[in-house]
């Protein structure tokens, strides 16, 4: 029995895609300015079903991971057992912010998304970011 957990432990961990997450808002611009990224934070809730969903459909996806890791400093902020400043809203999760290293708001955006619209999410950023 003990090998058959392990085996299965070791198979999921292996489809896993894991990010580093930040919970700390300073930290995560200080090392956007080193790593010259931008932020994105994802406000969240202990329980909340669309926030898991998001975690399960989206960010369970090699391909959104991998994006967010070459363009972002990811920071998960629960608004249970997190500092959140002020300016950001924590009502109504999941909440995502797009941040310049200084902390400035390119896109803020609401709700659970599929990998296509996430995707459109990014996409929308990128073209704020260059107007």
């Amino acid at each position: 029995m003990k090998t058959i957990i392990l085996t299965l432990i070791l198979i999921s961990s292996l489809y896993s895609v894991e990010l580093d997450w930040s919970h700390d808002y300073h930290k995560a611009l200080e090392q956007a300015k080193k790593e010259k990224k931008d932020v994105y934070i994802f406000v969240g809730a202990d329980v909340c079903r669309f926030c898991d969903l998001f975690k399960k459909v989206t960010l369970s996806k090699k391909e959104v991971m991998d994006r967010l890791k070459e363009d972002y400093i990811p920071v998960y902020l629960s608004r249970d057992r997190h500092f959140i400043p002020k300016h950001f809203a924590i009502k109504g999760v999941p909440r995502h912010y797009f941040l310049t290293p200084n902390g400035d708001v390119i896109h803020d955006d609401r709700g659970s998304r599929e990998p296509a619209g996430f995707f459109d999410i990014l996409d929308e950023v990128e073209l704020k970011k260059n107007d």
